[in-house]
């Protein structure tokens, strides 16, 4: 017991593992995390409704996307703002690997007659043709990738740019990392059931790493047959720092934003939006 005490609590090198692929496929959590990407009330998975309808109609008119712009959403989730552009007239791609948010995004697009193509992949091995005018990658799910990744993830959207297409996805700031402290907490079936149908215990470890300006949520579920663990990475960056990383991979930032409705820039804000375009276009 002391010693699995030790590894529950024990402080793991930066982006030691990845784990997005089983929060997003296991059966029970996938279908919890549809819930929150669903509830119009909080921001937790996606955010509230009515921020969604500000921000693609937002989209839509600050990257001047007429009928038939095409667009790729990366980690669409359930389609909420895949629906919403197509609605708009564009032609939208949504990229992710939840069958459980895809298959109801799928039957959202049929029942409102939308032709919305998407695509059961990891984001990070997804290839395709086809070039497109906006890629856009919402929700910081950018902060969760590691160095690595991101360098991947960043080539791939360069890759992916029509002539005079734009890359939009928003980000951690300083002031999220500074609002976080270190932590540890355990509770039988730890967040009201989220992580197993069955009865459970959790612990949740938070680390900071103040080198790197990096968060970790480490989750230790122990079941009755299995005991896991799952890493929610949270990478915070500067202004210079996204910039700096984009340029690496032929790109760079032309507009910073408050957030991805076309809010301006809070000096204190935990978050910010980047617009990108490609060095050579």
């Amino acid at each position: 017991m002391f010693k699995f005490l030790l590894e529950v609590n024990q402080r793991p090198e930066p982006f030691a593992e990845y784990t997005a692929r089983e929060l997003w496929t296991d059966p029970h959590t996938s279908k919890k995390m549809l819930a929150y990407h669903l509830n119009e009330t909080v921001d937790a998975a996606s955010r509230n409704h009515a921020f969604l309808d500000r921000s693609a109609e937002w989209i839509v008119s600050h990257f001047r996307l007429e009928s038939g712009a095409r667009v790729a959403d990366f980690g669409c989730g359930p389609g909420l703002y895949a629906q919403r552009l197509a609605t708009r007239g564009l032609d939208v791609t949504g990229i992710d690997f939840s069958a459980n948010s895809l298959e109801y995004a799928r039957k959202q697009a049929s029942d409102a007659a939308l032709s919305i193509e998407y695509i059961e992949a990891d984001y990070l091995g997804f290839e395709t043709d086809r070039r497109f005018d906006l890629v856009m990658m919402i929700m910081c799910d950018f902060c969760a990738l590691g160095p690595e990744q991101r360098a991947v993830l960043l080539r791939k959207f360069r890759s992916m740019l029509a002539d005079g297409g734009a890359v939009l996805l928003d980000v951690y700031s300083p002031h999220m990392f500074a609002a976080r402290e270190e932590s540890a907490a355990y509770a039988r079936n730890l967040l009201d059931g989220f992580w197993a149908a069955d009865e459970y215990f959790g612990f949740l470890n938070t680390f900071k790493y103040d080198e790197e300006r990096l968060i970790l949520d480490k989750y230790t579920i122990v079941e009755r047959n299995r005991t896991r663990r799952v890493f929610n990475w949270l990478q915070c960056f500067t202004p210079a720092e996204i910039e700096m990383e984009f340029a690496r991979c032929g790109l760079r930032v032309v507009e910073r934003w408050g957030n991805v409705a076309g809010s301006h820039c809070d000096a204190g804000s935990t978050e910010f939006a980047v617009v990108a375009r490609a060095n050579d276009r």
